[in-house]
């Protein structure tokens, strides 16, 4: 039943955006009725691939199909010469993750547990912290040798291009052993409802159809945005980052609420390590066959926050424990990140 309404939403959410003659207000409730219900269905169908793959590797395939169509996204912008609109996209991507998700997954995983501490296996977020610090690295350096115009800001896409390959090369090492550690037994949270291949199957369907229906979304919040005068900086830091994806964050608060703590975490923190030590990289190195050519090179406002969040995410879930408290930390710094936004043009 749930799955049928979710087909019935998500046509009709297609039918609203293409058709003619429909209203922006009903085009945007029915986009967001359906990334609710496609919400659900990433999460159920993330849940059970676990039992048969374990939090690691459902992860990973979670975070992968989730950025998969971002990747083409910021490689058509960078086709049409968007490179802000690319950087935006990407940066925008990690920092929601980082901040927003993770802190209302801690919140609601701590409100589950008898003594109000969410627990979790730290190697992940351990992990990631290495990979962000190691992406941020390369940023840093790059933003630097830009703002003081030295010589090394006259070879940028070559040292881009070398940095890619060496942070790829660490992201590959990491994946191939993470894949080979052992799998923790899955949470107790019900009986498993589907086979492993059919569970698998669902999720490739329903990451698919989130994208579409994420585009949607996103086209038609664009008025109020237009409306309201809202900056590029805020709109693609904040807007459409949450919007583009909000299926795989609301499925990763969903499971943490159910309890499913390690797999919560793996879900938002596979996602910010793939943002940052592959999608990006990779990025940077497919953009040389397009007319735009994408570098590390940030804006000094989003080098520092970018390096910040990889410190307060480390501090925060280095130890494999977090509370509410940790959690509402993490909001709070969106919070600031997207108010310095807002007067950014």
């Amino acid at each position: 039943m749930a799955l049928a309404v979710t087909v019935v939403l998500a046509v009709l959410a297609g039918v609203a955006r293409y058709a003619g003659g429909i209203s922006d207000q009903i085009a945007f409730a029915l986009a967001t009725l359906a990334l609710a219900a496609l919400a659900w269905v990433v999460s159920f169908a993330t849940e059970q691939a676990s039992y048969r793959f374990g939090p690691s590797v459902t992860g990973v395939l979670h975070s992968t199909l989730g950025n998969l169509p971002e990747f083409f996204v910021v490689l058509f912008a960078l086709d049409a010469g968007q490179v802000v609109v690319a950087r935006t996209a990407i940066l925008g991507s990690i920092l929601v993750n980082a901040l927003l998700v993770l802190g209302l997954v801690i919140i609601a995983g701590a409100h589950q547990t008898k003594d109000g501490i969410m627990r979790f296996n730290p190697r992940l977020p351990n992990d990631t912290a290495t990979l962000l610090l190691t992406a941020s690295f390369i940023i840093v350096l790059a933003g630097l040798a830009s703002s003081s115009h030295d010589a090394a800001s006259h070879h940028l896409t070559t040292i881009s291009v070398i940095g890619a390959v060496a942070v790829l090369t660490v992201y590959v090492t990491w994946l191939m052993q993470y894949l080979r550690s052992p799998q923790a037994p899955q949470e107790d949270s019900g009986p498993q409802r589907l086979p492993p291949s059919l569970s698998v199957t669902l999720l490739l369907v329903a990451a698919t159809a989130s994208a579409f229906v994420s585009d949607w979304f996103v086209h038609a919040l664009e008025p109020t945005i237009t409306t309201l005068m809202i900056s590029q900086a805020f709109a693609g830091l904040v807007i459409v980052a949450i919007a583009g994806n909000a299926v795989e964050n609301i499925a990763g608060v969903v499971l943490a609420f159910k309890g499913q703590a390690d797999l919560a975490i793996s879900v938002v923190k596979n996602s910010v390590a793939q943002i940052a030590a592959f999608l990006y990289p990779a990025l940077v190195l497919v953009s040389l066959l397009t007319s735009t050519t994408l570098t590390f090179t940030l804006a000094p406002v989003y080098i520092g926050a970018l390096f910040g969040t990889a410190v307060i995410v480390w501090q925060i879930t280095g130890d494999g424990e977090a509370t509410v408290f940790e959690g509402t930390a993490l909001v709070a710094a969106f919070v600031i990140l997207a108010t310095v936004a807002w007067f950014e043009p």
